[in-house]
C-alpha cells in the first residue's frame, strides 16, 4: 500500500513500552499493567472523571506524559497522536510488544506518527484517508474511525448492542449522529462495545468536536482493559411512546453476525442494520478475495431487497486487507438523498393509512385479509405502471408510487408491504425471473399477492390477491 509523504510534525508522544514476559501472538493476555500509577501527572487528581483511564494508560506503559510532569487532560489530541496510541495497542495485541509492529515502517526520518500509520495501513486497520491530517486536532469521529478496527471482532463483544440499537433507532439517544455523520458506523460501534456512552444523559457523541487528551485516554484504555468498558444508563420507553413509527420500527430486530455464512445469518445481520436505522453494514471476513467480496455483496443486496419497503435497492462495497467488508446501501442514483426520500415515503404511507381509517374503508372489525384487500385496492387505483422507467428511476422505490403515482414491480411491492406492516401484518418480498411480489401472512395463512399484475388491466384484478403458492407458481416461478 502506498503512503503519501506529509510535512514534518511535532507530536508529543513520550510512550514507554511494557513487554509481557511471555508474549503470545494475537492475545489479550499481552496487555499487562507493568507498573503502578502514583501521582506521576501533576494535573491528574482523583476528582478527575478520567483518573482511572489516564492512570491505566500509564500503567500499561502507553504514556509517560509531558516533560513538565503533566498529562494535559484538557489539551486537544492530534490525529497523529491517536494513530500512535492505536498502533501501539494493535502491536501489543498482535506481538506482545508495542514497537515490534510499527518498527518495520520507520527509518525514513519522518515524523513518528508515520511509522504507526504505515503499520495500521499494512494491517488493514486504516487506509490513506488520514494521511494529510496527522498534525491536526482529532475530532471525536476520527478517533472512533481509528479505534473501530484496532482489535478483532472477538475482542470487542457487543455488550450494549440491544440498548444502543433501540436507543439510536428511537432517536431518543445519540441524536447528534446520523447516517450522514462522518464515520457514524464506527461511532455506533464504540457505543455497542462500551468504549463510549456519550458525553451527556442523551448519549451525545459530539462527533465534530476536538477530542481532549483525557477523553481520548478513556477510549484508549477501554480498548486494552474490558473491565473499564461502560454500559449506558438509558431508560427506553416501551413501544413507540406515542410517536409515529419509523421504517426501522417495521423490521424485527436481528442479531449481528460479523461473518454471516448462511442465508439465515445474513438475514439476521441485515435486520440488525435496518432495525438500527442504519444503511451501512460492516462485516469481517479474514483473507477475503475480490470474488468472495462480490458474493457477499450480492447476497446481502438480495436480502435487503426482500425488505423493499425500506427503499434500498443498490449497494456499494469496499474491503481491505484485514478482511473488513463495508456495504453501504441506498436507492439507485439517489446517494445522500435516499434518507429524505425514505422519510417522505413513510410520511405519505402514514397519511394514506390515516385517510383510509378516517373514511371508514378500514375498521377494527376487519380481518387481516380484509384489510390487506383494502390496501391492494388502493394501490391499484392510485398507481400507473411506469413503462419508461430506467434502472435509476424513482419508480423502483415506494416513493415513486406515493409521490408520483407511478411504479414498477419493486415500487408497487415496496409501497404495498409498507402499508401492510403499518397494520402489523407480517410480509416479505419474493422475486423470480425479473419480477417481485408480496408474500404475506393473513389470518394465519401464507398467501402471495401481486399488486403489479393486479393493476395490469383497466380495473383491479383480484385474481392476483391472496393466491396460494401453487396459484402464484403458475403465474411466476421463483
Amino acid at each position: 500500500m502506498t503512503r503519501r509523504r506529509i510535512p514534518a510534525l511535532l507530536l508529543a508522544a513520550a510512550l514507554l513500552l511494557t513487554i509481557p514476559a511471555h508474549a503470545a501472538q494475537d492475545s489479550r493476555e499481552n496487555f499487562v499493567r507493568g507498573r503502578a500509577y502514583d501521582r506521576q501527572f501533576s494535573d491528574l487528581t482523583t476528582a478527575s472523571p478520567f483518573y482511572d483511564n489516564v492512570a491505566a494508560l500509564y500503567e500499561y506503559g502507553l504514556s509517560e506524559g509531558r516533560a513538565d510532569g503533566t498529562y494535559g487532560l484538557q489539551d486537544p489530541m492530534t490525529v497523529g497522536e491517536v494513530v500512535i496510541f492505536a498502533g501501539r495497542i494493535r502491536s501489543i495485541y498482535r506481538t506482545g510488544e508495542a514497537e515490534r509492529g510499527p518498527a518495520a515502517y520507520g527509518g525514513d526520518g519522518g515524523p513518528a506518527a508515520l511509522r504507526y500509520l504505515g503499520y495500521l495501513q499494512a494491517e488493514g486497520v486504516l487506509g490513506t484517508e488520514l494521511d494529510a491530517q496527522l498534525a491536526e486536532p482529532a475530532t471525536r469521529a476520527q478517533v472512533a474511525h481509528v479505534l473501530a478496527g484496532v482489535l478483532p471482532a472477538e475482542e470487542m463483544p457487543l455488550i450494549n448492542d440491544q440498548i444502543v440499537t433501540e436507543g439510536y433507532a428511537s432517536r431518543k439517544f445519540i441524536t447528534d449522529v446520523s447516517e450522514y455523520t462522518p464515520y457514524y458506523q464506527d461511532i455506533l460501534f464504540l457505543y455497542r462495545t462500551g468504549i463510549s456512552v456519550g458525553s451527556d444523559a442523551a448519549g451525545s457523541f459530539l462527533p465534530e468536536a476536538a477530542v481532549t487528551r483525557g477523553a481520548a485516554a478513556a477510549m484508549l484504555t477501554r480498548m486494552a482493559d474490558p473491565s473499564l468498558r461502560l454500559k449506558p444508563d438509558w431508560t427506553l420507553t416501551e413501544g413507540n411512546g406515542g410517536r409515529e413509527p419509523t421504517l426501522a420500527d417495521l423490521v424485527p430486530p436481528g442479531d449481528y453476525v460479523p461473518a454471516p455464512g448462511t442465508p439465515e445469518e445474513m438475514d439476521e445481520t441485515v435486520r440488525y442494520m435496518l432495525a438500527g436505522g442504519s444503511s451501512v453494514l460492516a462485516l469481517q471476513y479474514p483473507g477475503i478475495t475480490a470474488a468472495e467480496a462480490k458474493r457477499v455483496m450480492e447476497q446481502a443486496l438480495g436480502v435487503v431487497k426482500t425488505y423493499c419497503e425500506q427503499s434500498y435497492n443498490s449497494v456499494y462495497c469496499t474491503y481491505n486487507q484485514a478482511g473488513r467488508v463495508t456495504l453501504t446501501f441506498s436507492a439507485a442514483s439517489l446517494g445522500e438523498r435516499t434518507g429524505a426520500y425514505r422519510e417522505e415515503t413513510m410520511a405519505a404511507a402514514l397519511a394514506v393509512r390515516e385517510q383510509l381509517w378516517e373514511s371508514g374503508r378500514l375498521t377494527s372489525a376487519m380481518t387481516e385479509t380484509e384489510k390487506a384487500r383494502v390496501y391492494y385496492t388502493w394501490i391499484c387505483e392510485n398507481c400507473t405502471y411506469d413503462y419508461d422507467a430506467g434502472d435509476k428511476s424513482l419508480s423502483h422505490i415506494p416513493y415513486g408510487l406515493f409521490a408520483k403515482g407511478t411504479a414498477v414491480c419493486d415500487g408497487y411491492t415496496g409501497a404495498y408491504n409498507l402499508l401492510l406492516k403499518l397494520e402489523d401484518i407480517s410480509c416479505t418480498a419474493l422475486s423470480g425471473e425479473g419480477h417481485i411480489w408480496t408474500v404475506a401472512l393473513l389470518d394465519g395463512q401464507e398467501v402471495h399477492i401481486d399488486t403489479t399484475w393486479g393493476d395490469a388491466g383497466d380495473g383491479v384484478d383480484y385474481g392476483f390477491f391472496a393466491m396460494t403458492a401453487a396459484q402464484s407458481w403458475a403465474r411466476h416461478s421463483w
